[in-house]
């Protein structure tokens, strides 16, 4: 039986209703996961890395500030692995930095069209690299290079950082041409207008309207550098001695992980130092969200 113009309609109105309140519920679900998986991730790690001062009676003054690492002696200093965290960290991030800026400028107000067709499939082919091939590559060929030429062994914090800002710059250079091309016209009609020159108006107006979300690439390449461990595992040397130079090796706060919890007991006082140390990676990727947050805010203002 055939059903009439006002029946179809009619139907067609409530199966859309339906189909819309299934999405809203779909997507509070989704959300909600989420939040339940960060709020549990959260809680576990503060609980876990809390235990090894509060139940093994750890010292966080001494764990955070000895450069002592022994935990068959007792001794839990972790000063060398945060400072070699740090020192990749923010040294891979000023050679990505203005390397990565200036692709995206290059990209967006240089090279002609066809210039951007091929070095953005570059750029993400380099996304798409697993880490290890990051730090096989710089095991086989940085390593051996540093070692003949700088001195030193090889296994050293400059090797971790040239790895790790290989790893990076497709991240900087990415937000950093999707900031630059949504400058509006204006800005650059109006600059030449006024007779400004291309690098002028480059230097002058496009980089400072562009400049949070700038700042923005580069604390996301930052973030993801600070929790990378595979590749700096396999070229910075791993030693729990304070580097006094570059080209002394060190090791970092993953690292460090990585290499030891599957070699301790689950519970054991050095175990519980490990998620500590895992903690101290929470909160610092917390500190990169909010600046995160704070340079999209003034983004938007």
């Amino acid at each position: 039986m055939s059903l009439t113009a006002r029946e179809r309609l009619i139907t067609s109105k409530k199966n859309k209703h339906k189909d819309e309140t299934r999405g809203k519920w779909l997507v509070r679900i989704c959300a909600l996961i989420m939040i339940a998986a960060t709020v549990a991730i959260t809680i576990f790690l503060t609980v876990k890395g809390l235990q090894s001062f509060i139940k093994n009676g750890v010292s966080p003054i001494e764990f955070l500030t000895s450069t002592d690492w022994n935990p068959k002696d007792g001794e839990f200093g972790a000063v060398p692995f945060i400072f070699g965290s740090f020192a990749v960290t923010f040294l891979s991030a000023i050679i990505a930095a203005p390397l990565g800026i200036g692709g995206a400028i290059f990209m967006t107000e240089i090279a002609p069209s066809w210039g951007r067709k091929i070095l953005q499939p570059v750029i993400e082919l380099l996304v798409g690299i697993p880490s290890v091939v990051y730090g096989f590559i710089g095991l086989t060929i940085l390593v051996p290079y540093i070692r003949g030429n700088f001195g030193g062994i090889g296994f050293s914090i400059l090797t971790g950082t040239i790895v790790l800002s290989i790893m990076i710059l497709p991240t900087v250079t990415t937000i950093a041409t999707d900031a630059m091309s949504s400058l509006p016209k204006s800005l650059r009609d109006g600059s030449y207008a006024l007779g400004a020159t291309r690098w002028q108006t480059i230097r002058k107006v496009l980089i400072p309207a562009a400049l949070p979300s700038l700042l923005t690439a580069i604390v996301l390449g930052m973030a993801r550098a600070f929790g990378e461990a595979l590749a700096v595992q396999m070229v910075i040397g791993n030693t729990r001695n304070l580097p006094e130079t570059l080209l002394d090796p060190s090791a970092t706060l993953t690292t460090i992980i990585t290499l030891n919890m599957g070699h301790t007991t689950y519970g054991s006082i050095e175990n519980n130092t490990l998620w500590s140390m895992g903690l101290i990676l929470l909160i610092m990727s917390f500190a990169f969200i909010l600046v995160i947050r704070y340079l999209s805010a003034r983004r938007k203002m």
